[in-house]
């Protein structure tokens, strides 16, 4: 029977994780990398397919598509799609630096790293400005519900946002308060933030349909720059590009406050194979 990677809705939120993005270099040695990958996933891995590999493989995939690049008033959301992500979580640093080289290395020279991420816990499960994240996430069989295709597949959307740390400190508590649209401290729902606050632009239910997904994003800091790796997983990625439409003012041209203090330098799109036996069962790719 298959089943969805289990990293997918692992809680709580791992210590310590590292986003790896590979571009496609030759097609003829994708089906020898794959034969290394499967044995090197596990449940401390989640592995995605961008629609670049699947097409140049000569599949499809049901639902699949690249990362569009969505803008708005004063939102702009680019796509920096890749052809295959790597999802690596665990406790301890070092060991995690240890099973990317050996990814990086396996996948070779079907695929090449473009981009290595490292992403780590703060208190709870906050993100960098201090306030708790995924607060709204479904739990049990609502997030299998939310998270999990018809056979097992999920699809992620993975955006890296930079915050400006220094202007959002700045700023007012009240201000702080409305544009997250969460009290500091208690983290309690504000029923008199602006509608630009980002609890409203993304309250999950006030969509139709709803727009459910499972949030397992984790914060990133870098070369003196810091942000959110936002990660959400869904049953596709309509859940997801509605509430970015939204932020991004597309939907009554109000842009979520978020874009105030933060910015996407990054968007893709991924598939995440099922498995099957307990190993990634790719067979809707290589038939």
């Amino acid at each position: 029977m298959s089943q969805y990677q289990p990293g997918i809705l692992a809680a709580p939120v791992p210590l310590q994780a590292r986003h790896l993005f590979f571009a496609l270099d030759s097609v003829h040695a994708v089906p020898a990398a794959f034969d290394a990958l499967m044995k090197l996933t596990d449940a401390q891995a989640v592995v995605g397919m961008g629609e670049p590999l699947v097409s140049a493989l000569g599949a499809r995939i049901e639902g699949l598509r690249p990362f569009p690049h969505i803008r708005g008033p004063g939102a702009d959301n680019p796509s920096t799609q890749q052809a295959l992500w790597v999802w690596l979580h665990g406790v301890d640093r070092g060991e995690l630096l240890m099973r990317s080289r050996a990814f990086e290395k396996a996948l070779a020279p079907a695929f090449r790293l473009v981009q290595m991420t490292e992403g780590f816990r703060y208190k709870t499960g906050f993100d960098l400005t201090d306030y708790e994240d995924g607060t709204e996430n479904p739990h049990d069989d609502a997030a299998v519900e939310a998270a999990v295709a018809t056979g097992g597949a999920s699809f992620a959307a993975i955006q890296q946002w930079q915050h400006d740390l220094d202007g959002f400190a700045a700023l007012p508590a009240q201000e702080r308060d409305h544009i997250i649209g969460r009290r500091h401290g208690d983290n309690e729902e504000l029923d008199d933030a602006p509608a630009s606050a980002h609890t409203k632009r993304t309250a999950q239910e006030s969509f139709t349909p709803e727009a459910f997904v499972v949030r397992r994003s984790m914060p990133w800091a870098e070369n003196g720059q810091a942000g959110l790796m936002f990660l959400a997983f869904g049953h596709s990625f309509d859940a997801f590009e509605a509430q970015l439409r939204r932020m991004s003012g597309l939907e009554d041209g109000i842009v979520d406050g978020l874009y105030r203090i933060s910015r996407p330098l990054t968007g893709g799109y991924y598939w995440c194979p099922p498995l099957k036996d307990g190993h990634l069962d790719v067979s809707a790719v290589f038939p």
